[in-house]
């Protein structure tokens, strides 16, 4: 069996890093926040325009039909751009669980705008104690007693919420539940939210390890230009292991992340304790390449001067979203003593090899 990714999804990935590399660097950064705007609306429709919003949104509702294993790339790209629009959220989670529900003629309609670029939706998951991005969407999807519910930001109730990162702008969402706003009862809603919640976390997951990435990458270039005692710090042994051990957290993450994509339309017990294997490790990763980064730029690292506080911001905001350490422990432990172990079950797939 070939594990790697396939030209075209490289090449989509490349694309899509070629675009943030160029619209996307800290100095924008500064400027969007030095302008308290949710979003830049030259680089979200550039973004638009390549048809993003529907990538995992199915052929026959509009979309482009790709996978998690083609969408991970994406994700990880946005995450070592620090990319401030919800792309991630909005086409990776919010827009294929409007589409389990494009039967109903109000999900339909507002799938149909979202698919165009016009407007965003977002997600009101158990999974979050906060909604990411309300402000701007046009639509929430909402929990209520396990069913879904579709609430128009005109009819919702938003609380701002202080966030840890200024380009996640946090709410608490308020509605009046009623049939007119149900789109699926808890029976039918359980299955969606699940694959919402499996989504959230793998793609969370993917933009840690890629800002994990950035965060050594700023480092090493700092390290190298940064002079002290007449040579630059990179030359010294301690600066040059703090760094590698960051990089060895990165390249064993990375794998696992790609598995848990592989897999993750198995739905199953081993698909679900890989993805939060996957948010375990790039979480780990992220943390220990964001405190390195810190350390290589000495005490400004912890200023907004620096670049590497963008993704040390993000990587904190991002670690307990779509579920912390202990959930995805839990999750992990359920596999590990609820199924069989060994070599013969590594890449097994439960409804085959239960």
């Amino acid at each position: 069996m070939d594990f790697r990714f396939s030209e075209e999804q490289t090449m989509m990935a490349g694309t899509v890093r070629e675009l943030l590399a160029d619209v996307c660097q800290p100095a924008d950064l500064r400027r969007l926040m030095a302008t308290g705007a949710a979003r830049d609306d030259d680089r979200w429709s550039k973004i638009v325009e390549m048809g993003l919003a529907g990538a995992l949104v199915a052929e026959e509702h509009g979309g482009l039909g790709l996978r998690a294993d083609d969408f991970v790339l994406l994700a990880e790209a946005c995450g070592y751009a620090g990319l401030p629009e919800p792309l991630v959220e909005n086409a990776g989670v919010a827009l294929p669980l409007l589409a389990a529900f494009a039967g109903d003629p109000r999900a339909a309609a507002h799938l149909r705008r979202a698919l165009d670029g016009e407007v965003t939706v977002t997600v009101a998951h158990p999974a979050n104690p906060f909604v990411a991005d309300a402000d701007t969407a046009a639509a929430v999807i909402m929990v209520h007693d396990g069913g879904v519910h579709l609430v128009e930001l005109a009819s919702a109730r938003l609380t701002a919420q202080p966030s840890i990162d200024p380009f996640r702008r946090l709410s608490s969402v308020a509605f009046d539940a009623s049939s007119g706003t149900l789109l699926g009862d808890a029976r039918a809603a359980a299955p969606h939210l699940d694959s919402a919640l499996d989504r959230g976390a793998l793609f969370a997951a993917a933009q840690m390890l890629g800002m994990a990435q950035r965060c050594v990458d700023l480092s090493v270039d700092y390290a190298r230009d940064r002079q002290q005692f007449g040579k630059p710090i990179g030359s010294y042994q301690a600066i040059k292991h703090h760094l590698a051990t960051a990089q060895v957290k990165i390249e064993f993450a990375r794998p696992v992340l790609y598995a848990a994509a592989a897999t993750l339309v198995n739905a199953d017990l081993q698909s679900r304790a890989r993805i939060s294997q996957a948010k375990l490790a790039s979480a780990d990763a992220a943390d220990v390449a964001a405190r390195t980064a810190i350390q290589v730029h000495g005490a400004m690292g912890y200023s907004w001067e620096v670049d590497v506080h963008f993704f040390l911001k993000r990587t904190i905001a991002l670690t307990n979203w779509w579920g912390g350490a202990a959930f995805h422990r839990e999750r992990v432990a359920a596999r590990v003593f609820g199924a069989p172990l060994g070599p013969e079950h590594t890449f097994a797939a439960e409804a085959k090899h239960a």
